[in-house]
Parts: C-alpha cells; structure tokens; sequence
C-alpha cells in the first residue's frame, strides 16, 4: 500500500470556506465522490446533511481517507488507493465538484483551486510516523499564541493541554474521530494509525515533547 498527503488551496490563496455549510458540503463530497462511478456527473446534490446515511456505506470505495482537515484556503487528505489511479479519479472529482458548488452558491466564475492537488507519498518511517500529526495540528493556526506550532526548534508549542483542547473544538478534521469522540466516522479509515493504542496519547506525547524540542522542525507542505 502507498500513502499519499494530498493537498490543495484556493487560487491565490483565496479562502474556499467561507461558512460551517461549506465546510459539511466538502466534508459530503469526500463521501459522495468517493465511489467508481462515472465523472460525468460531479455536481451530485447536498440533500442528506446526515453523513451517516446508510447509503453512503454502500458505494464502492476506489481510496481509503486515513486523516484529513479544512482550513479556510485549502485542505490536507492523507490516502492510500483501493483501485488503480483511484487517488487521482478522487480528487479530480472532489476539486470539481466542490468548485462547481462554490461557484454556483457565491455566483462567481473560473478556477477556485490553484491548480491540481499537489500528492506526496509518504515513503520513510519518519513521515509516517508525523503526517497524521501534522495534519490534525494545522488548526493550531487559528490558536492564539500557538501558531508557530511547526517551528518546534522555537517552542512553537508551548502549552500541551491548551493545544489539545483546541483540537476538541475544531470539527472539521479527523482529529476528534481518532480521539474517540465520532464526527465523521464513516468517511474515515482508522486501523493504519489507531491499531498500537490511543492515538490522543500519541498526539499528547508528541506535544509535550515538542514543548522542549530543540532540533526539528515539521514541515511537510
């Protein structure tokens, strides 16, 4: 299996969420667009806000998504195929689909993403070990005084229990599902992760140590 971060932003860094609506429609479409249907049609309806349709459950799933986040431009997936070239059939769907809702909702024309999604595949022990990490962190930007959180050589993190109890507020990741607190669970694949323990204890130990780290710096976009 190869694990891919996928990532992408708004052109010109432009933000593509603009309300909670916005962010549960994209949140819709990683459940939607993930099937081997035709790409003809990607501008499937935003009738059921219920993400745990039964439905949903039946599509033939062609990616696994182990980790996710939105942010106000842009958004980080962390996948692995189910189907050959399932990854790019994905998010060819998702980029298009998405764009063509935002635009018809805020009546605006042209490219929304700046480009196609940029995919890293994860090949070394040490970007395993940190990518879900890093990808439940990003909301750590919106966290005052913690925003040099991928800096840790400067203590970018400097309170442990503040940064956790940050990311139990945000839920537009799959941070609070790993935790144990479901969210989204059906969109999601935990077993890669979750199978040695409790992730929040791993995403905890990590934290205190970056509050004393004096060498490494994350930065994985």
């Amino acid at each position: 299996m190869e694990l891919y971060h996928a990532l992408n932003r708004g052109v010109d860094k432009r933000i593509i969420f603009l309300d909670d609506h916005d962010r549960a429609r994209f949140v819709h479409d990683l459940f939607e667009f993930n099937d081997s249907g035709s790409t003809n049609n990607v501008t499937h309806s935003f009738r059921n806000k219920d993400l745990r349709s039964p439905y949903l459950k039946k599509k033939e799933r062609i990616v696994d998504l182990h980790g996710w986040v939105l942010m106000e431009n842009h958004y980080h997936l962390l996948l692995s195929e189910r189907v050959e070239g399932g990854i790019s059939q994905f998010l060819r769907k998702l980029n298009i689909g998405y764009a063509k809702y935002f635009n018809e909702k805020y009546r605006r024309s042209g490219t929304l993403f700046q480009g196609r999604t940029k995919k890293i595949l994860i090949e070394r022990d040490s970007q395993f070990n940190y990518i879900l990490h890093y990808i439940h962190l990003n909301p750590l930007d919106y966290l005052t005084g913690a925003e040099d959180w991928r800096i840790r050589d400067k203590k970018g993190i400097k309170n442990t229990r503040n940064a956790l109890d940050y990311l139990d507020t945000y839920r537009w990741s799959s941070y609070l599902d790993y935790a144990g607190k479901k969210n989204f669970p059906s969109i999601l694949t935990t077993s890669l992760f979750n199978e040695h323990g409790s992730y929040t204890k791993t995403l905890s130990e990590y934290l205190m140590d970056a509050e004393f780290d004096n060498d490494t710096k994350l930065n994985l976009e």
